[in-house]
C-alpha cells in the first residue's frame, strides 16, 4: 500500500462523527431504496421474482463503484460485486447478505408497504432488505470519506476490498449459495453479516446456535386391533417411547434444545399400527454439543418387540461460536461504535444464518442489519432512524485495518466459475 493509501485509510478513519451525520442526511435516501425492494417481492421460491430483485440490486451496486455479475448456474441466482478498481493481493471482507423472503408474492396486497409513527412496515423489510439498504449506504460513505481524505482513487484505498455477495436461498438454507460463501470465506480475513438485529437495542449476534434435522422412522407389523392385536407390533406405540427420549436430551442450562415438531403413522383405529415417524429439529450452542447430541439420537434402539427403528440426519448447520475471531472482531465493533457516540451490545441468536456457515473459517459478525421488530409476521418493521447509525457503524468497520490472517485473496470470480 502507497503513503498516501496509508494516510487516505488512516485520515477516514478519524470521520466517525462526520461519517454519522453524513449518513443521517441520507435517510430519507435510505428509507426509500427500503420501499422500492419491499415492493418487489422476492420469495426463496420464486426464480422470476428473485431475477427482479437481485437486478435491482445490481443496479444500486454499480452507481456506488462496484462491477456486479449475477450467477445463475447455482439453483438459485446469486449477485456478487467487487470494486471496479480492486487491487488484487489485498485482503478480502466479505458483507453478507440475502434478498429472499418468507413472504409469497401477492402478500403486498394484504400487508402493504408503509410508514407509521417513524417505522417502515412490509414484507421482509426486517429480515433482511433494510439489511442490505445498509450494506449499500455504509460502502458508498466508506469509499467517499476515503477518497475526501486524500486517497487517488475510493474503492482502491480499502485497506481490505469489501466484497458483497446477496443470496437468494437463505430462508430455505442456502442450498445453492452455501459453497459458493464457504468457499470465499476461506479467504476472507473478516465476514460482516446484515442479517437484523436481535431486539430493539440493536444486538449484535456473536453467536447462532448450530442446527441439526432428523428424522426417526418406525417399522412395525400391522393387525387387526380386535381380533388379533398380539400379532401385531405398534409402530406408534414404539414412536411414544421415541418422543419422550427425544425429549429427555434437552439442556436447557447448556442451551441444547431437541424438539419433536411433527409425527405420522398408522393406518386406521382399528389396525395395529406398521408405520410411524417424526421430524426432530436440534439446536446446538457448541460443535461438541452437536457431536454429543447427533450420537445420541443415532444411538436410538427399539423397546417394543417386533419393530425396526432407522434415523437419518444428523447437525448439518454447525453453531457460530465465540471464537478467539469473532472475539476480536466483536471488540473493534464495540470501539468503532463508541467512536459514533453508540453504546453497542452482544447477544447469542437461536437461529441460523449464513454466518454459521463463515464463521468456523473467518471472524465473522452477525446483526449488522436493520432494527426493527417482527420477522417472519405480519408486523414486520424496521425503524427508520435506527438505519443511519447502523450504516455508519458497518462503514468505519469497512474503514478498519486488516486483522492479518494470512490467506491468499485470488480474484473472487474465480470462486464461482467451475
Amino acid at each position: 500500500m502507497s503513503a498516501g493509501s496509508v494516510s487516505g485509510q488512516r485520515a477516514a478513519a478519524d470521520h466517525g462523527a462526520d461519517l454519522l451525520l453524513r449518513l443521517r442526511g441520507r435517510q430519507e435516501r435510505m428509507a426509500a431504496l427500503l420501499e422500492r425492494l419491499a415492493r418487489a417481492e422476492s420469495p426463496s421460491a420464486d426464480r422470476e421474482a428473485q431475477e427482479w430483485m437481485l437486478a435491482l440490486l445490481a443496479a444500486e451496486c454499480e452507481a456506488r463503484g462496484l462491477a456486479p455479475r449475477i450467477y445463475r448456474r447455482l439453483g438459485n441466482p446469486l449477485l456478487l460485486a467487487v470494486p471496479r478498481q480492486r487491487r488484487r493481493c489485498r485482503p478480502l471482507q466479505l458483507l453478507l447478505g440475502h434478498c429472499d423472503t418468507v413472504w409469497p408474492v401477492g402478500t403486498l396486497q394484504g400487508m402493504p408497504v408503509e410508514r407509521r409513527d417513524g417505522h417502515l412496515y412490509g414484507p421482509g423489510v426486517f429480515d433482511m432488505k433494510g439489511g442490505l439498504v445498509q450494506m449499500l449506504f455504509a460502502l458508498e460513505a466508506a469509499f467517499e470519506v476515503v477518497r475526501e481524505a486524500g486517497g487517488d482513487g475510493a474503492q482502491s484505498e480499502l485497506a481490505v476490498t469489501p466484497i458483497l455477495v446477496v443470496s437468494s436461498d437463505e430462508e430455505v438454507g442456502s442450498r445453492s449459495s452455501k459453497r459458493s460463501i464457504v468457499r470465499l470465506a476461506r479467504y476472507a480475513d473478516r465476514v460482516f453479516v446484515a442479517e437484523p438485529a436481535l431486539g430493539r437495542r440493536g444486538r449484535l449476534k456473536t453467536a447462532r446456535k448450530g442446527i441439526g434435522r432428523f428424522v426417526v422412522t418406525i417399522e412395525g407389523r400391522a393387525a387387526h386391533a380386535g381380533l388379533a392385536p398380539r400379532t401385531g407390533a405398534s409402530a406408534i406405540l414404539e414412536l411414544s417411547h421415541v418422543v419422550q427420549r427425544l425429549h429427555a436430551m434437552n439442556d436447557p442450562d447448556g442451551g441444547t434444545t431437541v424438539n419433536v415438531g411433527k409425527i405420522d403413522g398408522g393406518l386406521a383405529p382399528n389396525v395395529v399400527a406398521p408405520r410411524a415417524r417424526c421430524e426432530v429439529d436440534v439446536r446446538v450452542l457448541t460443535v461438541e454439543a452437536g457431536r454429543r447430541v447427533e450420537a445420541a439420537i443415532h444411538r436410538l434402539r427399539p423397546t417394543v418387540e417386533g419393530v425396526r427403528l432407522h434415523v437419518e440426519g444428523g447437525v448439518r448447520l454447525p453453531p457460530m461460536e465465540r471464537t478467539p475471531g469473532n472475539r476480536r472482531l466483536w471488540k473493534i465493533a464495540k470501539e468503532e461504535a463508541a467512536a459514533l457516540g453508540l453504546e453497542l451490545h452482544q447477544a447469542t441468536a437461536g437461529g441460523a444464518s449464513d454466518g454459521n456457515l463463515t464463521s468456523p473459517l473467518a471472524p465473522t459478525l452477525d446483526g449488522l442489519g436493520a432494527v426493527g421488530d417482527g420477522a417472519h409476521a405480519e408486523h414486520e418493521n424496521v425503524v427508520l432512524d435506527r438505519m443511519p447509525e447502523r450504516a455508519a457503524l458497518l462503514a468505519r468497520l469497512l474503514l478498519a485495518p486488516p486483522l492479518g490472517r494470512s490467506a491468499p485473496a485470488p480474484s473472487p470470480g474465480e470462486q464461482f466459475d467451475d
